[in-house]
């Protein structure tokens, strides 16, 4: 059974044409409105923010993103999975719920798989699937509450069960999370399989982590780059004063210690960087084109020869 089909395009509200900054911004513009710690409705915040960060994953993404596209009006019709040997694979289907993305999105982007139990045992096999977690979640650990729907293909019979994940603090993007005895069921009174759950840390408006570390694009102006600031830039833990060296350059990162996500319960914790992005005015007013014009007229700065 196909699940209900997802228009990613739809949800961030770009065309299909629409290239990778404009999936960003369009992104980053939602994320900013249906964020959960600024939302007023939370419920429903929480819902259309995993909406969209579902949409930015496979529309960001290259791969997912041409397949999706690929997929098109054939997405009721999908060829059916197989097995290495080559066979179609007609196993029980299995459904989650909890795990912050759709059933589409499991069905088709996620990787989730289900290995088969040995020839001569009766263990159940084990399920893999994704989990999107908040960099909330990271920063402080939390438990969530997952279901897995296991579909007999042959009667349609349906059995569903309920459990507790644990998400640990500090979990890194990629990781998989190990959770014992809730994967396929076992036969003949044999234990299930196990389930694990590929951690993707969920798309935010203002920050990118890699591994431990956490990444802010902070927008600076000509003559704060040039002459220095200090700036107000905001953290996991609250905003900070940040010194921006005078003669700073463009994509330049600074780097505050222990400030990116926990490493576990160790107490020690990343990096944050701050990557500099220097905006030039799109429209100056008479007075602002003379002073650019004293400058010009002023300096000996040539970009094409700049140890000139």
């Amino acid at each position: 059974m196909s699940a209900a089909f997802k228009d990613y395009y739809q949800t961030l509200g770009v065309p299909r044409d629409a290239n990778t900054a404009d999936i960003k911004k369009a992104f980053r513009k939602l994320a900013r409105v249906h964020h959960p710690d600024v939302a007023k409705d939370k419920k429903s915040a929480e819902t259309k923010f995993k909406e969209i960060n579902e949409a930015n994953e496979v529309l960001s993404d290259p791969e997912k993103r041409k397949k999706y596209d690929e997929l098109g009006e054939n997405w009721q019709n999908p060829q059916p999975s197989r097995r290495p040997g080559g066979a179609p694979d007609m196993g029980q289907e299995f459904n989650f719920g909890g795990t912050g993305f759709s059933d589409f999105f499991e069905q088709y982007f996620s990787g989730a798989s289900r290995h088969a139990a040995p020839e001569r045992g009766r263990k159940g096999g084990d399920i893999e699937g994704d989990i999107l977690v908040t960099l909330e979640d990271i920063m402080h650990g939390s438990v969530r509450p997952i279901s897995l729907q296991t579909t007999d293909p042959l009667t349609g019979k349906s059995t569903t069960h309920t459990f507790q994940v644990r998400i640990p603090l500090g979990v890194t993007d990629g990781k998989r999370i190990r959770v014992p005895d809730q994967g396929a069921p076992g036969s003949g009174g044999a234990p299930a399989g196990n389930l694990y759950l590929r951690v993707r840390h969920a798309a935010h408006p203002d920050f990118h982590t890699e591994g431990h570390d956490l990444y802010f694009e902070l927008d600076v102006a000509p003559w704060e780059a040039v002459l220095g600031a200090e700036l107000s830039v905001p953290t996991l833990d609250g905003a900070i004063k940040l010194r921006v060296p005078a003669g700073s350059e463009n994509g330049q990162q600074l780097r505050v210690r222990s400030r990116g996500l926990p490493k576990g319960k160790t107490g020690e914790r990343g990096d944050f960087y701050a990557t500099l992005t220097v905006h030039l005015p799109a429209k100056v007013n008479d007075e602002e084109r003379a002073l650019w014009e004293k400058l010009r007229a002023a300096s000996s700065f040539n970009p094409r020869y700049p140890s000139a």
